[in-house]
């Protein structure tokens, strides 16, 4: 089981932007390779500190796992199909330590490789493949190097990416280090590159990406697949690529959470003798028998006939909402039935304490 990110910080859920970035600074310096060459305990926990901090330091991301936790990012490649890897840490949060250098190790020497940019694409899925999870092959267009591109070390910063400055100040030499900007961090230029490459040596291609949707999924809700972004030039990382979850609308059954709510009108004769229906659920159809005397309005609770939660906390119900439908028009024989019914006592309503009032219904809904 993964570790709570607040845990491994070692901060509260209510900490503030800077309070997260000051934990995890500390926490990146005190298991920094560097300081513990050869300790791998050491830099699995510098891995989750980095994995931590770049969840809770996105508003987005910080939200989505406060709500669903880890599987919030998974099975889309995200943190929880696999986590980060020391490349991705130093690409992306060396900055975090003032130019690049963590703390007073200056990076060790380390080379800091540049990250492709991250693709988003829009997948749209039915209620039922969000209850049960599906696997989605998906076209993308995305940047790869192109064959037969050669780089050579970049002359400004010695194939390091960045350039080391250093200034006197009051309190001693310090030392700083920025990205190069000849080569924009790679620390190689393009020495050949072949037709139809850009000025990175970078094409593009159409590739198909598999992805594994997790079931109870919701609208708006992003995963990540590692690697599978635009390619970097030389010897850099993949971006990422993002999928942003579409639910399309059912055409019977409406979701509120990990419920789902399904309208099944019946007659005035069926709601009088009871009879059976057969309705749509996101496993199929199944068959419900409704009681004789039933009132317009009753909700029949269907237990796990819901959307599966996204934390794996089970499933949720499917509510049946009970409509007697009332004809608009009546023949002359019809007419006469129901004004002869009108007179008999036993048709005059006479609500019993078993027959609960509309906001009793709403709040044993919502129980």
């Amino acid at each position: 089981m993964k570790e709570d990110f607040y845990e491994v910080l070692g901060i509260s859920k209510n900490a503030t932007t800077a309070e997260i970035k000051k934990a995890y600074r500390k926490k990146a310096i005190e298991y920094h390779p560097d300081k513990n060459p050869g300790d791998t305990t050491a830099e699995e926990k510098f891995k989750k500190a980095a994995e931590a901090y770049e969840v809770l330091s996105d508003p987005d991301k910080k939200a989505r796992y406060d709500q669903f936790g880890h599987q919030a990012f998974e099975g889309g490649g995200g943190f929880g199909g696999g986590g980060m890897n020391m490349d991705d840490i130093f690409s992306q949060f060396g900055d975090i330590f003032g130019g690049g250098g963590f703390g007073g190790f200056g990076g060790g020497g380390r080379q800091r490789r540049v990250k492709g940019s991250n693709l988003r694409i829009r997948v749209k899925l039915s209620l039922e493949e969000i209850a049960n999870g599906v696997e989605k092959k998906i076209k993308v267009k995305r940047k790869i190097q192109a064959q037969g591109t050669t780089y050579k070390t970049c002359g400004t910063c010695n194939g390091s990416g960045q350039v080391t400055r250093i200034t006197n100040t009051i309190l001693g030499r310090m030392q700083t280090a920025t990205t190069c900007s000849t080569c924009g961090g790679a620390g190689k230029s393009i020495d050949h590159k072949p037709a139809g490459a850009d000025s990175q040596g970078l094409k593009v291609e159409e590739e198909t990406v598999s992805i594994k949707i997790p079931a109870g999924v919701e609208d708006g809700m992003q995963l990540k697949v590692t690697g599978k972004g635009n390619e970097a030039p030389g010897d850099g990382v993949a971006g990422d690529l993002l999928v942003a979850i579409e639910e399309l609308e059912h055409q019977y059954l409406q979701r509120e959470g990990d419920n789902l709510h399904y309208d099944l009108y019946i007659s005035f004769s069926e709601a009088a003798l009871g009879t059976s229906r057969e309705i749509d659920t996101v496993s199929g159809k199944v068959r419900i028998k409704i009681e004789e005397g039933v009132q317009s309005g009753k909700i029949l609770r269907l237990r796990g006939k819901g959307i599966p939660s996204v934390n794996g906390y089970g499933k949720g119900d499917l509510l049946v909402h009970i409509n007697v439908w009332t004809p608009k028009t009546l023949n002359k024989e019809q007419k006469d039935f129901f004004e002869r019914m009108s007179k008999d006592d036993h048709f005059m309503p006479n609500p019993g304490s078993k027959d609960k009032s509309f906001f009793e219904k709403v709040k044993d809904m919502f129980s």
